[in-house]
């Protein structure tokens, strides 16, 4: 099995610490997210990773090397410029597999990748999305109107729940590769959105248990580094 890693971002939420350290190298006690990443998917039954890179990508080569320290085979893949969150897969559809794993290079999740791989499969899935429930607090009164601004509701800090994408993917290589062409910019809501658009199986995977958040936020980060340094066995494979 194969993975590829997005790890070309500039990670400007996170700047200024982001200016001068890729955000995949950010530290979560004594392992960069990349690292525990790495471990994750290894964990899970992959082999062969290939990292898309841009931002610092020399700080990533000297810290990753060719992935044996991991029990990993490590390829690198550099943008000459940004490619977005699916362009980068334009260059590598002929050497990924048939089924692989797309992800973002600074996911803090306990996800089960093992069972993604087998329901990717048994559902004979062209994408498989990992998504995550989150909750939404507006912390305002919210006014319901009419069309003539009357009154029909007032909702006091109200709270939904929606369904968020992850970052983390199982894509099949001949659903896709129509759809990507080297050195051209690509998100991957397009290109799922295209692949749905075409007929494609196009198919979302919840795990209730699991636990996912998204680092790039400076109060998210600090709230992952707190997290991985309580409960870090629930981060790591065995």
């Amino acid at each position: 099995m194969k993975a590829v890693v997005m790890a070309g971002g500039k990670g400007t939420r996170l700047q200024p610490f982001t200016a001068s350290f890729p955000k995949p190298l950010m530290p979560l006690g004594d392992m960069p997210v990349l690292e525990l990443l790495l471990r994750q998917l290894r964990g899970a039954g992959v082999e062969e990773v290939i990292l898309a890179v841009n931002h610092l990508h020399h700080l990533i080569r000297a810290f990753c090397g060719d992935g044996s320290r991991f029990g990993l085979k490590i390829d690198y893949s550099l943008e000459d410029s940004p490619l977005g969150t699916a362009g980068p897969l334009g260059a590598l559809i002929d050497k990924v597999g048939e089924n692989f794993i797309v992800t973002n290079g600074d996911l803090l999740t306990t996800f089960d990748v093992k069972q993604l791989i087998g329901t990717h499969a048994d559902r004979q899935s062209d994408a498989t999305i990992c998504v995550y429930e989150r909750e939404v607090k507006i912390d305002f009164g919210l006014i319901q109107v009419d069309g003539e601004m009357n009154l029909q509701g007032y909702l006091e800090k109200p709270m939904s729940k929606h369904l968020v994408s992850m970052g983390l993917y199982m894509l099949n290589r001949d659903a896709v590769k129509p759809f990507v062409s080297e050195g051209v910019h690509l998100d991957m809501p397009e290109l799922l959105l295209k692949l749905n658009g075409a007929g494609k199986k196009v198919r979302c995977h919840l795990q209730p248990e699991s636990f996912w958040l998204d680092i790039g936020r400076p109060d998210d980060y600090s709230t992952a580094q707190k997290l991985f340094e309580e409960r870090r066995e629930l981060f790591l494979p065995d």
